[in-house]
């Protein structure tokens, strides 16, 4: 895979997954932590002039860095919910925009959370633009991609999670939720909402209380709000010291 930008491409190095990297000729000021990395990592660089550059990544904005880095690694859902304790994962039924994807995987990683969980087919891939819009922080959180979404919710709520759909048209509050215990949080697609089978295997359907004319939010906003309610819930029950 092909990633571009410095913030992505520091991420990868730290992750150790970059393979080669190339910068612009022109670029000089504002890498030298990418460049110490790649030294430290033993990473090849290649200096190269823009038009290479805007071949390489395809025709994306990419600040003169271009890295190629290895297939992320991949889990099971019951290594997400193994990853802390209580579980915090989310759920992407049909998300197919990549910048959704990014900017949902750096809320994740922000909030602490214990991944996402994705669908194989009908979602957006993992590519350089979905990493270049989490800022790197696509590759530092654990996903799960799974052939059967409703069979995975189901296989969370065997592992004590509970499952949480988000909803506009739910009448149930997120806030009235007891998110300290394990909760996953489905996220439907944009402007489908969640698919029926998978709305039919949550545990609960909650709604962001809207006190505004606009009847919904972008989807990433929403997954960034749901999760920092948790981690605000979790905060706030935590003994102090």
């Amino acid at each position: 895979m092909t990633i571009f930008g410095v913030k992505p491409a520091i991420e990868a190095l730290r992750a150790g997954l970059v393979t080669a990297l190339a910068v612009s000729v022109r670029r000089r000021r504002g890498l030298t932590e990418l460049l110490e990395l790649a030294d430290r990592c033993r990473v090849r660089l290649r200096r190269v002039d823009p038009a290479e550059l805007d071949r390489l990544a395809g025709g994306a904005a990419h600040q003169g860095v271009v890295a190629t880095v290895r297939a992320l690694d991949t889990y099971a859902v019951a290594d997400l919910v193994a990853v802390r304790t209580p579980a915090l994962i989310l759920v992407l039924d049909g998300i197919e925009d990549p910048r959704n994807l990014g900017a949902i995987a750096r809320t994740v990683d922000a909030a602490g959370g214990s991944g996402l969980v994705v669908p194989e087919r009908r979602a957006a891939p993992i590519t350089g633009a979905a990493v270049k819009a989490s800022a790197g922080a696509l590759v530092h959180v654990p996903l799960a991609p799974v052939v059967n979404l409703p069979r995975a919710l189901e296989e969370l709520k065997a592992a004590g999670v509970w499952t949480i759909g988000l909803e506009a048209e739910a009448d149930q509050s997120l806030y009235d939720l007891d998110l300290r215990l394990p909760s996953a949080f489905v996220i439907g697609g944009e402007g489908r909402g969640l698919h029926r089978l998978v709305r039919e295997r949550c545990d609960w359907r909650a709604a962001l209380p809207m006190r505004g004319r606009v009847s919904s939010l972008n989807v990433s906003v929403a997954a960034a709000l749901a999760l920092f309610e948790a981690v605000r819930q979790r905060s706030a029950a935590a003994p102090a010291g």
